[in-house]
């Protein structure tokens, strides 16, 4: 996909193009296919994930590709909390096994800026991890 390619719904979003919009990135996230994922962001796209700071498509997709390596069974819901012209703040839980079979539920918000082509050229993620057992998972 060029820069020129268009990643609808576009911008400026209403409520429903903006519910939309989150259902697909969860969707695709959900895939744990990173260069699907890719897809959706600029080829300069910007992003802070906790105290990473990852810049283009190449370096998304090997983020994409090491986290899903060692978040084992994840599972991800997205919810929009805000949005205006072309912004959007989400909120999000996914549950992932890690090393040694524990089970963790992460929380955070994500703050995302589109471009006209509907590609996300800013994310900005905050993220706590929390310990569970399995028996307290709720995305299955």
């Amino acid at each position: 996909m060029n820069q020129e390619e268009k990643k609808y719904p576009l911008p400026p979003f209403t409520i429903e193009s903006a519910i939309e919009k989150v259902q697909k990135a969860e969707d695709a996230w959900n895939s744990k296919d990173p260069v699907s994922v890719s897809k959706a962001y600029t080829i300069d796209s910007e992003w802070r994930n906790r105290t990473q700071f990852i810049n283009g498509r190449e370096e998304i997709v090997l983020f994409l590709t090491e986290k899903w390596n060692k978040e084992r069974n994840y599972k991800l819901k997205k919810e929009l909390w805000g949005f205006r012209e072309n912004r959007m703040a989400v909120r999000f839980e996914y549950e992932y096994q890690g090393k040694n079979d524990q089970w963790y539920r992460a929380y955070g918000n994500e703050l995302w800026e589109f471009n006209e082509n509907g590609l996300m050229q800013k994310r900005f993620a905050s993220i706590n991890d929390l310990k569970i057992d399995e028996s307290e998972r709720k995305l299955i």
